[in-house]
């Protein structure tokens, strides 16, 4: 997965993410998505996930909510603001916070465009996928979540909830290389998920089966017939999700690999694109 580094994350206050799948439509159903608190580098996921749950639940209109591959830049850094929320931790006394989470936007704004415009020679194609809500529907969560993960389309004033990049590529910077599919024109064929999140005060709205589900439907869109995520051995809730998605487990990373990158080992899950087959 790819934002821009493998700098480690410093330290910010914990938040959580969910990782799941549903089938995808524009009228998505979206059923409950578990608990899981996510720790990552940039550049590819690294979870840490716990069934504790710390922010009372809030129950969004599905129907206001919208999944669609993001383009503009007004967007674009409003996903970039909302990455920042979810993968790092701040502790609430750190010098000069707001400063530091406005440099890190920065950098994963810039390095979003790039990857979006193909100037990544490590990627194929990148897509941005984000469910977004009107700011109305939320206006009385957090002021800073909707403050920084606010954007505008067509005169309106929506909010990033959930996100995730789709990678079509060989593979992701430091992580393992999946196995399918074989052949000619293979390299064309395979794509990974990477830096699914959810905002925290937002879960268990099934938000991250919507994004996933999407992702789905982009990849069969581009001729996909494999699709990947990464996720950390020890992420039992970020499995259950996958799995029950229609991932199944293809590879683990090698210890020394997680050892040298200084990270949580990692297992590769994987799961076919319907009605893509390989000439």
């Amino acid at each position: 997965m790819a934002l821009l580094s493998s700098t480690p994350p410093l330290p910010i206050p914990n938040r959580s993410w969910t990782c799941t799948t549903t089938p995808s439509s524009l009228t998505i159903s979206l059923p409950s998505a578990a608990r899981c608190r996510h720790r990552r580098r940039l550049g590819s996921i690294v979870a840490v996930c716990t069934d504790n749950q710390t922010i009372p639940p809030f129950t969004i209109d599905h129907s206001a909510v919208s999944v669609a591959e993001a383009f503009s830049e007004d967007q674009l850094w409003a996903t970039a603001s909302l990455r920042v929320r979810s993968f790092y931790d701040f502790k609430a006394a750190s010098f000069r916070i707001e400063d530091h989470k406005k440099h890190l936007a920065e950098r994963e704004f810039e390095a979003l465009k790039e990857r979006i415009a193909g100037k990544r020679e490590e990627f194929k194609r990148v897509s941005c996928i984000n469910a977004t809500v009107p700011l109305s529907q939320i206006s009385n969560l957090s002021e800073d979540f909707c403050s920084a993960c606010k954007f505008s389309h067509d005169g309106e004033e929506r909010v990033v909830i959930g996100s995730l990049d789709l990678n079509q590529c060989m593979r992701l910077p430091d992580e393992i290389a999946g196995r399918r599919p074989e052949g000619i024109g293979a390299d064309f064929a395979r794509a990974y998920l990477s830096n699914v999140c959810v905002a925290s005060e937002l879960h268990r709205n099934g938000l991250g089966y919507a994004v996933v589900a999407k992702s789905k439907l982009v990849a069969q869109e581009w001729g996909i017939s494999d699709l990947y995520v990464h996720v950390a051995v020890d992420n039992e809730p970020a499995k259950k999700l996958y799995i029950k998605s229609g991932f199944t487990h293809e590879s683990d990373e090698p210890a020394w690999q997680a050892r040298f990158l200084d990270r949580p080992r990692r297992i590769l899950l994987w799961t076919g694109i319907p009605g893509v087959q390989l000439l």
